[in-house]
């Protein structure tokens, strides 16, 4: 347990795609709640300030900044141009002590776009993915100068989704550079499994999102032909504890591997429907109860 460090992201008060739902939530509300609900951290969001004001609304509520996402277009704006915008993300994080950039590849992805996220996803060709390793694995150098790990985050509606996709990208990077994000939601709503990834890529996996999914929503939502932003608009995603997905395995797989690293609550939801605050507490209180027994058991 000491070596695990339990945050939650921003997301359940603002979403960076739709910044009109839960823009009421200022930063120090978010920060607290966060403070509130007992967690250690957080990632930033796209209306979190520069990080003199950050980082003093941080301390004051004793918390930490793991790391930020990063839309990185190798593909279609180069290599070099992306580690420019690379470099100036990395300095970011730099400044507020955080421990991962969150790298997605968006060249021709629909997660924003209003298309149906479970059947036009994009594909790459073979030498768009062969660019696409060059340059993270260039970016993750990038990263390990300025004291970070570069986790690629497998994502809906993007060409790094499935896990077919996912063996591609590890099987192409290197190792020493290239880690991985392993988001429970994902790719339970891409592949209806989450356990092969995690079992096949735990050495790879530096940093985890623990997103549940109401079947029935996905479902229905699925059925519908619904874009990701509808999709999680519906209610898709919630906090551990609220759907669909079993976490009693993921955890044990975490403490039997002694990962050492964040795991971070993520749920996509609609502030006005799902009370940020409120599953905030649920999340903690399945952690507490639920997963935090697992420590004390032989895995």
């Amino acid at each position: 347990m000491a070596n695990i460090t339990w945050g939650i992201a921003p997301i359940g008060w603002r979403n960076d795609d739709i910044p009109e739902i839960g823009k009421e939530n200022t930063l120090s509300h978010v920060l607290s709640d966060i403070a509130v609900a007992g967690f250690s951290g957080t990632e930033a969001g796209g209306f979190f300030p520069e990080p003199k004001i950050l980082n003093k609304e941080l301390k004051l509520r004793n918390l930490r900044i793991v790391g930020k996402w990063f839309s990185s277009f190798i593909i279609r704006d180069g290599i070099e141009e992306t580690t420019k915008n690379f470099l100036e993300h990395c300095q970011y994080l730099n400044d507020l002590d955080a421990d991962v950039a969150v790298v997605s590849e968006q060249t021709y992805s629909i997660q924003g776009a209003d298309k149906n996220v479970f059947t036009e996803k994009p594909n790459f060709t073979d030498e768009e993915w062969s660019l696409l390793c060059e340059g993270l694995n260039l970016l993750g150098k990038v990263a390990e100068e300025h004291d970070l790990k570069l986790v690629y985050h497998h994502h809906m509606g993007t060409g790094v989704q499935t896990l077919e996709e996912v063996d591609r990208l590890m099987e192409n990077t290197d190792p020493k550079h290239v880690h991985l994000l392993y988001d429970t939601g994902h790719i339970f709503v891409s592949d209806g499994e989450y356990l092969p990834l995690l079992e096949k890529h735990i050495d790879r996996i530096k940093h985890v999102h623990f997103k549940d999914v109401r079947k029935e929503v996905k479902e229905r939502c699925e059925a519908e032909g619904k874009s990701f932003l509808q999709s999680f608009l519906e209610g898709m995603f919630t906090v551990p504890g609220d759907g669909t997905i079993d976490f009693i395995p993921v955890y044990k797989k975490l403490l039997e591997v002694d990962y050492k690293g964040w795991v971070v609550i993520e749920a996509e939801q609609d502030p006005n429907k799902a009370h940020p605050l409120e599953y905030a507490l649920k999340a903690r209180k399945y952690i507490t109860e639920v997963l935090s027994p697992l420590n004390k058991i032989t895995v």
